[in-house]
Parts: structure tokens; sequence; C-alpha cells
């Protein structure tokens, strides 16, 4: 009778986490950067670069040469920005000079920013809105919270935008940082607290492998094609069941706060892939599952 009862229960907590699942997406996975119908052309312009989308012709000479890039990006050539560190400190970081530089801030920053940049890229395409439904428990407000430099504060002001770029490192061991192994910029998540939370929730992130640091671009956390999905590998990236989950704002790990469970941990459960130190599994409990 008890093993009965325990299998019944196995049942259902399986069942319970196939329900966290979503099926196929119900709109285009673009989402936002559809570009109100422009489509993939709006950012990667299959001929001129941004001279095919209506730039200026002085813009940029190099405009388009690499990865076909459709955005004016030579009012960010070489500026330097300065972000907030740690207890209260802060660093600086220079742009590439060229998108034909050959460091992984051109693709994993300096193209997101030719949008997402309030300050230098003032107006390129942005509407200044969400385009996501946010719900009610998430906030009023629906400024878009990615355009950088010039966000209803001083233009200019990066200090409240989280740091990204070569500078940007991620590190493994002490306080407040996962018990992980990193070895050529490349983090492994094989100390017991940090193989918990992967079991429990996964290791999503893309972080970049730069001088054997590994650094943090918009890329890192952000999938720039899916919007609303991402997809789980039991045992591969995660050990949440296999299958297809919701997410928000192209975050590239489950990130659902529509959830609507009260008790949900899956938002705060993103930040935690980096910031080891505020997880459960750090704090002495393996056992908390990643709700839905």
């Amino acid at each position: 009778m008890k093993r009965n009862f325990l299998i019944a229960m196995m049942f259902m907590a399986t069942a319970g986490f196939a329900a966290a699942q979503i099926g196929p997406p119900t709109s285009d996975v673009l989402g936002a950067h559809l570009n109100y119908g422009r489509g993939c052309a709006a950012c990667h312009a299959p001929h001129s670069g941004a001279y095919g989308n209506g730039a200026a012709k002085a813009a940029d000479p190099t405009s388009g040469s690499a990865i076909l890039w459709g955005e004016d990006v030579a009012s960010l050539y070489g500026k330097t920005l300065s972000f907030g560190g740690a207890n209260g400190s802060s660093y600086t970081e220079t742009l590439p000079s060229a998108m034909t530089a050959t460091t992984p801030d051109v693709n994993g920053l300096l193209t997101c920013l030719s949008c997402h940049d309030g300050n230098y890229a003032e107006g390129a395409m942005m509407k200044n809105k969400v385009y996501e439904t946010l719900p009610s428990t998430y906030g009023g407000y629906n400024n878009v919270p990615t355009l950088l430099g010039n966000d209803g504060t001083t233009p200019g002001n990066y200090l409240n935008d989280h740091p990204v770029g070569l500078n940007a490192a991620v590190s493994c061991g002490g306080q407040y940082n996962w018990d992980c192994t990193e070895a050529a910029g490349v983090i492994s998540m094989t100390g017991p607290n940090s193989t918990a939370f992967v079991k429990n929730y996964g290791f999503f992130v893309s972080l970049t492998a730069y001088n054997n640091t590994a650094v943090v671009t918009c890329t890192s956390c952000h999938n720039q094609h899916l919007m609303n999905v991402v997809s789980v590998t039991n045992g591969k990236n995660s050990g949440l069941p296999t299958g297809n989950y919701a997410t928000m704002f192209f975050l590239r790990g489950p990130y659902n706060p529509a959830s609507g469970t009260a008790g949900s941990n899956q938002t705060a459960q993103f930040c935690r892939q980096c910031h080891g130190g505020e997880a459960n599994e750090s704090n002495g409990s393996y056992a908390i599952p990643t709700t839905f």
C-alpha cells in the first residue's frame, strides 16, 4: 500500500514538472526583433549594410562588412562607458573602434548598443516601451529597461546598468561566487553547490572567453533571436525535464514572472547562474526545486 502511494506521488510530481513546460509558442519567437514587420533585415541587411537601411552615406565606410550588420554603429566606435562595480566602485569599458575588430565585444556588445544605447545611438528604432505584456505583479512601469545610457537619469549614466564587456569578469570561488572551476575562460559547474544548482535549474548563460577569463556581454544573458521560449535538454544544460519553457526579454533561461505561482523562484534562479553566493544551494539547501 505504501509503495503504491509513493509511486502515485512520484507520478504526480513528474506531471507537475511536465505542466511547467510549454508547447510551441503561440507567437513568433523573434518577438520584438521582428522590428515592426521588417524582420531579420532590420539588423542584418542583405545588401549594403546600414546604407541599405537608409543611413547617410557618410556614416561608416565599413558598414555591413561584418555579419551584414545593417545598423549604423559609427557613433559608438571607441566610446568609453563607466559601469558600476562591487561595493560602490566603477570601471570603464572602451568599445571597439570598428566592426572588423576581432574582440568578442563586437558581436556581443557593440551590435546590441547600436539599437539599445540611448546616449550615443539615440533614436535607433527604439520606441521606449516594453514590447511584451507585463504581469500585474511585475510593476506598473513599461519603459524599456535596456535603453542604456539615457534611461531617465543623467544622459551618459551607465552606472545603473548591469556591467558588460571585456572587463566584466565572472570567477569561481570565494564568498559570493560558485564553487565552480574555470579553465581558459570556460566556467564548469563542478562543485557540490553548483552541481546541485544545475540539477535544480540549469546553466543557460553563454559567457565569453577572453584572455582566459569568462566575461559577460549582452548576449551572455540574452538570445537575440528567441524572445519567448528556451529549449531545455535534461542532462545537458539542466536537470529540468526536457522541453520548451517560457521566458521573457530574450533571456536564455526559463524566466516567467507571469507564472502565477506566488512562491515561484524561477526568475531569481536565472540571476543565480552567475551570482552563486545568493543561491539556495550555497546557503545549505540542496532540495529546493525550481518552481513554475
